[in-house]
């Protein structure tokens, strides 16, 4: 399967996208796990010592050049087949990628570090064997980019806020005009089964999945956790968000 994970910023998507990565590495699963937020957390979500020295792979200057060229000749099909094994980072057995910030020129730029980005997550998304997770930049400009297109379905966490609700309905129209068909929300910060019915409502079509509590044991929550020591609920909340994922 390959999900991307996305929502307003500050609900929770990186911790989401975590605790799925290592609930499906558990299940035995092999997992690639892509930060695709320029503020990238995933690394330190999934509990790496030192998260701040993941270098992204927009920042590998030489092997970019190498693989793409520069000069205002670039390659549009780069080698990209071993960049997992290369520049990864493997989490306890999690591999994990952060792709990092593409440089941003005029309107119409497509610079030697975009031709890598794009033709890895397009190889990435077409690997028959893995659970690839991408952990989306907050809003809705990737998907105007069109950065998450070719994923099997698309994950919008929300919580009990109006603007969260409102930044999800805008997601499932952008995500329904890039072909996304499959879209699932994931209720996150639920402090009582109150908020739920005016969260349904306000989702419309899109299918409630899972709801994660509001739990104190996810403050400081890293994925190298045992998930059962944090809160039993969430370890029933990520059973309930797999299977439905695998039953679509």
């Amino acid at each position: 399967m390959k999900i991307a994970v996305s929502g307003k910023g500050g609900v929770g998507k990186t911790t989401v996208c975590a605790l799925l990565a290592r609930y499906v590495s558990q299940k035995g699963q092999r997992v690639i796990a892509v930060d695709a937020d320029p503020d990238a957390n995933l690394a330190a979500c999934l509990g790496h010592p030192d998260p701040q020295g993941i270098a992204p792979l927009s920042s590998f200057e030489k092997l970019i050049e190498e693989r793409v060229g520069g000069g205002g000749v670039i390659r549009l099909n780069p080698k990209v087949d071993d960049l997992v094994d290369k520049v990864g980072t493997e989490i306890d057995g999690i591999k994990l990628m952060a792709l990092g910030t593409i440089p941003k020129g005029g309107g119409g730029c497509f610079c030697s570090p975009s031709a890598l980005l794009k033709a890895f997550l397009i190889h990435v998304l077409t690997q028959p064997d893995e659970w690839v997770l991408l952990d989306m930049e907050a809003g809705l400009e990737h998907l105007g980019r069109g950065t998450s297109s070719g994923v099997d379905g698309l994950v919008i966490v929300v919580e009990p806020a109006p603007r969260s609700l409102e930044t999800a309905v805008r997601i499932r129209a952008l995500a329904r005009d890039l072909g996304i068909k499959k879209l699932w929300a994931v209720a996150n910060k639920i402090g009582s089964d109150d908020a739920l019915p005016t969260i349904t409502k306000a989702l419309g079509d899109i299918a409630l999945i899972g709801v994660l509590p509001l739990s104190p044991g996810l403050a400081g929550f890293s994925a190298k956790t045992d998930l059962a020591s944090v809160d039993p609920r969430i370890v029933a909340a990520m059973e309930k968000i797999y299977e439905g994922i695998l039953s679509e």
